[in-house]
Order: C-alpha cells, then structure tokens, then sequence
C-alpha cells in the first residue's frame, strides 16, 4: 500500500513484519488450522504489547500511537497481517477498542478496554445475521424491559466467537441500534464454531435466548447507536480491504516468479503471449485496489466527508478483483496450484472469506448508489 509512511510509522510497520515472519509464518499457519485455538501461543498477548490494539486509543485509557495517525498505521499493520495469512481477530479487536474509547463507560474502559488494548482478553463484534449477511439489528433484538433489556435472536459470522470473553452485540430496537458489551459466559447465550473456508481463522454462530441484561453493560446510548455503528463498519471496512490488499500482493508475486521460473517449450511460461497478457492485467488491477485501499486509508484519517463512501469503493473494487485475481494466478500455476500443499489455496481463501465480511460488494456498491450511512 503506497501511503508514504513517515519513519516511525515504517519502523512500526516492520517490527510488524518482522513478528510475523518469526512467530507465525505460513508453515505455521498451516499446522495451526488444525489445533484447538487456531492461534500460537501468548500470539495475542505478544501483539498488545505491540501496540496492535492501541493505536485509535487515547494515551489517557492506554493506548496511543506512534504518530498521531493511527488509522494508517493500522491499516499498514493489517497489510501485513494478509500478507502473512495471520490469525486472530485484528479487526473486531481494534473495532471494540475505538468503540468503548468514545463510547463506553468508565467501568468498560478500565477493565475489558484495558485488557483487550494488552491482548489480555479477547472480544469480538457480534452483528451479522445468521448467513453473514451485513444488516445491523435485523437478526438480533433488544426489547426494553424496565431497568434492563431482553437480548434475542442470532449473529453469523463472530469471529473467533469460541473464544472470546466479551461480545459487543449491535442489537435493533422500535426506537434504533443499541450496542452492549456482554460477556460470552451470559446465560442464555450459546456460542457454536463454524467450519470456516478460510482455515486460517476461526467463526462461529451466537444465539441469544432471551438473554438479560441490564443498562451497564450499554455502549453509548440506547436506540442511539446508529453513528457508532457507521463508524465502526467504516474503520472494519478499512482494516479488511488493507488484510485483503497485502494478501493479494503475496499472491501474484507468487504467479510471476512462478511465470518466470516454469520452463515449458525451452521458454519460461511468462514469455508466452496469452500468460504475459494475463499477468499484466492482474498487474494493474492490484495497482489500483493498492491505490483505492490507500486513498480510504487517507481519508478516514483525514475524517474527510466522503471518507466512508471511499471505503465502500474500496470495498467493491477489492472484493471483486481480489477474487479474480486470485482465479488468475491459479491459472498461471496450473494443476500445481490445486493442490494442498501449494499455499495459493491459503490466499484465495483469506481474499475470499474477506470478501463475505461486513458486507459483500454488492451491497456497498447500493449503498453509495442509494446514500444510505450503514
């Protein structure tokens, strides 16, 4: 992603890298699709300390940034994290953070926004219905009963539900969204894994059986959620399309060297008109998803007005040609690339899982036809 990184932020960028290259590289990653948690050890507690869930937090609640600017060093970090194919839940965890930061209450931020921001304790974002499909409120309810309020219904796609300790639950209303930060251990609460595409991270479906709860555990006001939940669809938007960007890069380096390496016919494969034409093309569509994921990047962090509707482009742009490319490149390696322990499968499963998640580019592409916010 070209966003002119100052020397703090590439540094923060590289450490990055550097971390993930030691401590869960691809070969691990694999081995990891199989065990109970789907993350190494101390993974999460190591990237707190990091700083990997601080940067939209205030240095006064813990966090900070290197630069001021943490929304583009969040998304420089995220392009890394696809690069690597990296587990764990990146995205809702920083999406709770910068919630309970402006929203939450004192008690939610000195105890669970403490502990996420240090990788202490994982929470994750339970707001898509059942098939994963992004409509906040729709499939999960909060009916006011006096002092506290009736959670029912069912969220798809929470990633790493099985293991996380709190959900932030965006639940609709007669009046409006409301948002709570429950814990998962809540009776009435049922928490089920579910086989994922992408083997490098873990899902699960959440049902609420008329769970109670009462209003200190509300994030922001009730039935007044609807900017807070705008907000955060815009910085998951962001954080995914970098993840899917940096996975897309990996991949197609793979196909050229690839392209330039296979000799068939006493020639490399790359040298032949129609594998030429065909690389060139996956070129410039990951130039422009690169720069589409950039120009999003710049302006959230400028807060400009038009920032969320930029991300959805970038949402639209990447889903789509990710997938495509990611087709591609299978093409250029042949009945190589369709077996198991070729990692090309490992790509197009991350770029394609991320393409499900928080809405698929249709979807976006009608909301900036139509100018709806969510």
């Amino acid at each position: 992603m070209e966003l002119e990184l100052t020397s703090d932020q590439d540094l923060l960028r590289s450490t990055a890298a550097k971390f993930i290259e030691d401590a869960c590289p691809l070969p691990t990653v694999r081995l990891l699709g199989d065990s109970e948690t789907g993350l190494p050890p101390d993974y999460l507690r190591t990237v707190g300390e990091l700083g990997w869930f601080a940067l939209l937090v205030p240095e006064h609640l813990g966090g900070g940034s290197v630069s001021g600017e943490g929304v583009r060093e969040l998304a420089s970090i995220a392009e890394e994290r696809g690069r690597g194919l990296q587990p764990g839940p990146f995205v809702p965890m920083n999406v709770i953070a910068d919630a309970l930061a402006r929203s939450g209450t004192a008690d939610q931020q000195a105890g669970p926004l403490a502990a996420i921001v240090a990788g202490e304790s994982i929470a994750t974002w339970a707001v898509a219905t059942p098939t994963g499909a992004w409509a906040p409120g729709e499939s999960i309810t909060a009916a006011d009963s006096g002092s506290d309020f009736v959670l029912s219904g069912e969220a798809g796609l929470v990633q790493d539900g099985v293991l996380a300790e709190w959900l932030l639950v965006t639940a609709g209303g007669p009046g409006g969204l409301s948002q709570f930060l429950v814990p998962t251990a809540t009776d009435g609460i049922t928490v089920t894994p579910l086989k994922s595409h992408d083997v490098s991270q873990r899902f699960a479906s959440v049902r609420f059986d008329s769970v109670r709860v009462d209003g200190t555990h509300l994030v922001g006001n009730a039935a007044g959620a609807a900017e807070d939940v705008a907000r955060q669809l815009h910085l998951a938007l962001l954080l995914s399309v970098a993840e899917t960007v940096g996975a897309m890069d990996v991949l197609f380096e793979m196909a050229r060297q690839y392209a330039v390496d296979r000799i068939a016919f006493g020639r490399p494969i790359g040298s032949f008109q129609a594998v030429k034409h065909q690389l060139a093309d996956m070129s410039l569509s990951l130039e422009a998803g690169k720069a589409i994921s950039a120009t999003a990047t710049r302006a959230a962090q400028a807060q400009r007005d038009d920032a969320l509707e930029i991300a959805r482009m970038a949402k639209a742009w990447v889903g789509d040609t990710g997938i495509d490319i990611a087709q591609g490149c299978f093409q250029v390696f042949g009945g190589i690339g369709y077996t198991w322990e070729h990692d090309s499968h490992l790509f197009l499963r991350r770029i394609t899982m991320n393409n499900l998640l928080y809405g698929q580019p249709d979807y976006h592409r009608e909301q900036i036809c139509v100018g709806q916010g969510i």
